[in-house]
């Protein structure tokens, strides 16, 4: 049992070190990666945890490995974007802002949409947790983690909300994004207040039951922040 939860964690930490590797271009898509035995002597594990790595990074779409083909890696639109450890992993050190400008537009088409399906049809104890989000977000004002945490909660329970097993799916994957594009939106807005009076806004709609203003309060709630990362491109390339 130990040596099985040491080749576990070993192939863990193999799969996180050679994903991140492979979303940050280190490797050119469509190139061979070195063989089972090179792998085991660059990472120092055992081929049983190289294998493990290797299904692990094949079901996110990152790498295909076929018998008298070698490890390849797959072109990019075959990688699975909704796995969190991908989006992570892309995200990290210094987040590009094309990634999180695609996010937003992701967002823009499914949260108003969920809002509104959360003033049609939450029940009551998830509007209380959308209601506590928000309260968190007041109090930890002076805690940039804190509301960081609150609002990544505001966003979630509302996923929740909406009742549709589909959007509630989208929370890992919404979790950590906005764990990064809240930090760049928020800092170039930088106005506190105003953050949680946006939020207000959509909570007080879906709170209501007026489903349309939930829907168009959420929508210029991301709209602004899919605005300021737009500015922020034409400002790198004018650069």
């Amino acid at each position: 049992m130990a040596v099985l939860e040491r080749n576990n964690n070993l192939s863990q930490r193999m799969t996180q070190q050679l994903g991140r590797a492979i979303v940050c271009g280190e490797y050119n898509q469509g190139e061979s990666l070195p063989t089972e035995a090179d792998l085991c002597d660059e990472f120092g594990v055992s081929r049983t945890a190289v294998r493990e790595a290797v299904k692990m990074l094949s079901a996110k779409g990152l790498i295909s490995s076929r018998p008298r083909q070698g490890i390849r890696i797959m072109p990019e639109e075959e990688w699975n974007i909704f796995d969190s450890d991908l989006l992570r992993w892309s995200l990290e050190g210094n987040p590009s802002m094309k990634v999180l400008k695609e996010f937003l537009q992701m967002r823009i088409a499914i949260e108003p949409e969920a809002a509104a399906l959360a003033a049609r049809y939450a029940r009551p104890e998830r509007i209380r947790a959308i209601g506590d989000a928000l309260e968190r977000m007041r109090v930890a004002s002076d805690n940039s983690e804190n509301e960081l945490e609150a609002d990544i909660d505001f966003h979630i329970s509302i996923l929740y909300a909406s009742e549709n097993r589909f959007y509630i799916r989208m929370r890992d994957f919404t979790r950590t994004a906005l764990n990064v594009s809240i930090r760049h939106t928020n800092v170039i807005k930088a106005n506190p207040d105003g953050v949680i009076e946006d939020h207000a806004k959509v909570y007080h709609a879906i709170s209501s039951g007026n489903a349309e203003r939930a829907k168009n309060a959420m929508f210029l709630l991301i709209d602004e922040a899919l605005g300021f990362i737009e500015h922020e491109l034409e400002k790198a390339a004018e650069d």
